[in-house]
């Protein structure tokens, strides 16, 4: 079934009686070409490019849950190109721009809202340093426009601009920045990838991974052992849980980040606002909520919660920057749990056994790379090749010395 507006007006008057299943329940065959270990944003679009891009069929997707149940729902939904380093930039550059073409590729509606992202400074020396990354932005191709503090007074006057600990002195604007609907993010490439014949089997938990000879040979599950000649681990915060089960240790550590949302609220935020001395991001969803969140717990966890300081943290960071908040009702909050790298940039290559890949260690980065993530990832299991985008995300580098530290705080997992 094609989706349109046509469709939806045909089938208000027929009682929504036409609709048919956006992808199959097929059982699990007892063997696949290649299984991707994880169902959420990355591993669901890896599995759709390998079909779309490179012509593969006979995949599976295993997921221990449901569809989109992990991190890829439990995100701030920002969508952005706004990064630094050589390695760093063209790849999520890359990504943007699979993202601007989404909607008419997937036909399915996941809501990317260009409404453009702000990150404020506070200081000369923020100010200087966002002008160096606003000039690498451009130079990559991006778009980026330094404002100084009238220019931001004149698109968001409701910020506390007389806070006389953080008085806001500019901004820099990324217009293509924006957000997207994290669910429907991952239920468009699941449609996709089911309509290209790949099968997704949720409830379907990986307990094991079969090795022989020094090469993969297939998993064990939930739901019986499934043989496969390529194996994906695509599993965000359990990636070193599930590496493990091949013998192996991976260079990343898992840590909670909260986000909240409070109650819908008529529209007033129209970008997304970054607080540059606060580490609080901000955005209002279409529903009208406020989605917001800050840094991390600072300890390693696999629990989706958080602790009650971050909360209070986070909440005075938003107080700081616009008091009108202060009377939101949050609705909820959560967890995700992140797979954090020690120089803050992801992986995305092969193994040290033969016919294993691994796409982990997104920090902060996983949502808005879910499109690239998968096209790099997809090329590199069907080529054996890096993507020329995703080529500094060796394994090694961390042996090497060969770093991306975006966030200059050196090899430490707790401070990216």
């Amino acid at each position: 079934m094609r989706y349109s507006g046509f469709k939806v007006l045909t089938e208000g008057f027929s009682g929504n009686r036409g609709w048919t299943r956006a992808w199959r329940e097929p059982e699990p065959k007892a063997e696949y070409d290649i299984v991707i270990i994880g169902g959420g944003g990355h591993g669901l679009s890896t599995a759709y490019y390998l079909a779309r891009n490179h012509g593969l069929r006979n995949i599976a997707v295993l997921e221990k849950g449901y569809l989109g149940g992990g991190n890829v729902g439990r995100n701030t939904t920002i969508v952005r190109a706004n990064y630094f380093l050589p390695g760093n930039q063209e790849f999520y550059s890359h990504s943007l721009k699979l993202w601007e073409g989404l909607e008419a590729e997937l036909n399915y509606n996941v809501m990317h809202s260009q409404r453009g992202l702000i990150n404020l400074f506070h200081s000369d020396g923020q100010r200087d340093a966002f002008a160096r990354r606003g000039n690498a932005m451009i130079s990559q191709g991006d778009d980026a426009e330094l404002l100084d503090r009238a220019a931001v007074r004149r698109l968001l006057p409701y910020l506390d601009f007389d806070n006389a600990r953080f008085p806001v002195q500019g901004g820099l604007l990324h217009r293509r920045g924006g957000t997207a609907r994290h669910d429907a993010v991952a239920w468009g490439y699941a449609r996709g990838a089911d309509r290209l014949g790949v099968d997704l089997i949720q409830n379907c938990e990986v307990t094991g991974i079969d090795t022989a000879g020094g090469r993969v040979t297939g998993v064990q599950t939930t739901r019986g052992a499934i043989r496969a000649r390529k194996v994906g681990i695509v599993v965000a915060g359990r990636s070193g849980q599930v590496a493990a089960m091949a013998g192996m240790r991976l260079p990343v550590e898992s840590h909670v980040l909260q986000a909240f949302v409070t109650e819908g609220l008529k529209p007033a935020i129209d970008h997304v606002i970054s607080f540059g001395m606060g580490h609080f991001y901000i955005s209002q969803s279409d529903k009208g909520g406020l989605v917001f969140g800050g840094d991390l717990d600072f300890y390693a966890s696999y629990a989706a919660r958080g602790n009650l300081p971050m909360v209070e943290h986070v909440m005075e960071a938003g107080m700081t920057l616009m008091p009108m908040i202060g009377r939101a009702r949050v609705l909820r909050s959560w967890g995700g749990i992140m797979d954090m790298t020690p120089d803050g940039s992801p992986i995305i290559d092969r193994t040290p056994v033969e016919g294993l890949f691994i796409d982990c260690g997104w920090n902060y980065g996983g949502f808005k790379a879910v499109p690239a993530s998968g096209w790099c990832m997809a090329h590199l299991m069907a080529t054996g090749e890096p993507h020329e985008v995703a080529r500094r995300f060796r394994l090694d580098r961390f042996a090497t010395g060969h770093l991306l530290d975006e966030e200059g705080t050196g090899s430490q997992h707790n401070l990216h």
